[in-house]
């Protein structure tokens, strides 16, 4: 997915409501979960994605810095993000308990 075209989100639009169900697109471009949930507000929140599974079954939930994830709509207006991280990364990384 080409996402050079895709308008970022402000810090204002960094909010629970807007954020969570996001799909994640990793390094190689390729799905690597979604938020399941925000914690905090803002750039100094945390998100907590699911990683892995099927349909929210199985899958492994981590937290990650909310400024580690670049958010932006997509041309239908759809909420996704980008980060560095690969799926393989984000799996070794411990599970998040609420």
């Amino acid at each position: 997915m080409d996402h050079t075209n895709h308008v970022r989100l402000t810090a204002s639009e960094l909010t629970p409501a807007v954020l969570e169900g996001a799909t994640i697109y990793g390094a190689d471009d390729h799905k690597v979960g979604t938020i399941d949930h925000i914690h905090g507000a803002g750039a100094g929140g945390s998100a907590v994605i699911d990683v892995g599974g099927f349909l929210g079954i199985g899958a492994k939930p981590v937290a990650v810095p909310i400024t580690d994830l670049e958010f932006m709509r997509d041309e239908d207006g759809d909420v996704h993000a980008v980060t560095s991280w690969t799926k393989d990364e984000l799996k070794k990384m411990p599970e998040h308990h609420d």
